[in-house]
Formats: structure tokens, C-alpha cells, sequence
């Protein structure tokens, strides 16, 4: 698939990259990126486009092509099964952890961003991700670090990190699933998708998740590597991405395609 074919938009999510952070006390949730998404969407006047998320981007891409089907052509998952279903049990619990962070979190004095060399900030990065090779590490750098008096700060908003209360349950998933009407590429990695599932009684509804897009007759494809096989080692991912948008979107209009 020729690049010329498509027009591609890129965003750093709200605090992450060089994005805005959200005001103090606002949580980080899945429906609050999917309303960002449609500002960004009405902002480039994009009607009907597809769009490409991994891990969380992928979460809240398909929680946008369920809420806003009529708008999304293609949704493709990268490492994701695009909803991430939490155990009834477990809802009150996970949600207060998060509650409980955020307000500890408010309860600090001003602390001052720590400053690193830039040699710093990639073993810290890499620390977190052992997975990733240098070369993913100093792309995700590039918009990842703020230069700064003495050295450079990471960009993103701390709170990022605080556990996520926005919880839907496996029966929830499975009807936005349902609601959704793009054609769905669901690609799976060899080492790398349970990395997804957080908390150990998620894994259980994988088999669901996998089960329901299958039904609907949805694409599903597992390729060797990990959970960041897309940065690491993009040309096994983007093949298969390719001749999918080529199949299900492309070859059907000849228009010049949005891609968000």
C-alpha cells in the first residue's frame, strides 16, 4: 500500500508526549481519550476514517468504534483486544485503588520534576520496558523529554500511571463489541499479549473477547514478537496492517483514505 494512498495522523494522547495534561483532579479515562479522539476528528473535519491503536490506544479505539460506528471504516488492534473487561467482584476494589492514588496524589506538596542526562532518561525507559531495542527507545524520546535547565525532564503527566476507574464488565464488552461496524484486524503477538491484562482475573476473558470477534467474522492474526513488536521490528506488523486496509477499505472507495 502506497504511502501517497492514505493520510495519516499521529496524536500524543492528552498527557502523554507533547499533548497537554489534564487539569489537577481530572482522571485519565477511556471515555475522556475517545472524546479527545472526536475533537481531534472535527478539528481536521475527518467524517469517516479508520483508525490503528496498540495496548490502551487500542482500547480507546475501539471504544470509540463502538460509540461512534457511523465514523470508523476499519479498526485495527494492535496487542489489544480493545476491551479490557474487569471481574464484577473485583470493580469496587480497583476502582477505589485508583481513587485512592489520585487523592493521595493530591495531598503532596509541589514536587519538583526530577532532571535527567538524556543517557538517564533512556535507562530509565528501558528499565520500565525491557522489551524495547535502543532505537524504539530514542523514537519514543524524541517527543517523550523536554529539554530543561541542566538536562531534560520526561513530558508526561504523572497521573498517567494512577490505576484507570473507568471499568466495564465482560458482558459490557462483549455488547460494545457488538456495536461495533468497521471491519476489525485484531493482531496478537507470540510473546507479548498478556502484557494487556494488568490484573490476573482479566486473563480469563481473553478466550471471550477472542471468541466474540471471531464470530463476527472479524480478522485475527498472531505474529512473532512482543508486546512492542510494532516500534521493535515495525515490518512484521505493517504487512499485515497493509493488506488488510488495502482489502477492507481501499479496494471498496478511490478516494484518498483518513487514517487516525
Amino acid at each position: 500500500m502506497a504511502e501517497e494512498e492514505c493520510r495519516y495522523v499521529a496524536l500524543d494522547l492528552t498527557g502523554h508526549g507533547l499533548s497537554s495534561h489534564r487539569p489537577p483532579g481530572d482522571f485519565y479515562s477511556c471515555p475522556s481519550y475517545v472524546a479527545d479522539v472526536h475533537r481531534v476528528a472535527d478539528a481536521l473535519q475527518l467524517r469517516k476514517f479508520s483508525i490503528i491503536g496498540h495496548s490502551m490506544g487500542a482500547d480507546i479505539a475501539a471504544l470509540f468504534s463502538a460509540l461512534f460506528p457511523e465514523m470508523v471504516d476499519a479498526l485495527v488492534l494492535l496487542d489489544s483486544y480493545g476491551f479490557l473487561p474487569t471481574d464484577s467482584k473485583e470493580l469496587s476494589k480497583v476502582i477505589r485503588q485508583g481513587m485512592d492514588e489520585m487523592l493521595r496524589f493530591e495531598k503532596k506538596t509541589e514536587e519538583k520534576k526530577r532532571v535527567y542526562t538524556y543517557e538517564k532518561a533512556v535507562n530509565r525507559l528501558l528499565a520500565a520496558n525491557p522489551t524495547m531495542t535502543d532505537q524504539s527507545v530514542h523514537i519514543l524520546l524524541e517527543r517523550g523529554l523536554v529539554q530543561v535547565e541542566g538536562g531534560f525532564e520526561f513530558s508526561r503527566d504523572l497521573q498517567i500511571n494512577f490505576k484507570n476507574i473507568w471499568r466495564i464488565s465482560l458482558e459490557q464488552s462483549l455488547e460494545m463489541l457488538s456495536r461495533v461496524q468497521a471491519s476489525v484486524l485484531l493482531v496478537l503477538t507470540e510473546q507479548g499479549s498478556n502484557r494487556t491484562f494488568s490484573e490476573p482475573a482479566q486473563r480469563q476473558f481473553s478466550s471471550a473477547l477472542f471468541q466474540g470477534l471471531k464470530d463476527r467474522n472479524h480478522t485475527v492474526v498472531t505474529v512473532p514478537g512482543d508486546h512492542h513488536v510494532h516500534l521493535n521490528q515495525p515490518e512484521v506488523v505493517a504487512l499485515v496492517v497493509s493488506d488488510f486496509l488495502q482489502n477492507k477499505v481501499l479496494s471498496q472507495s478511490n478516494n484518498v483514505r483518513h487514517k487516525l
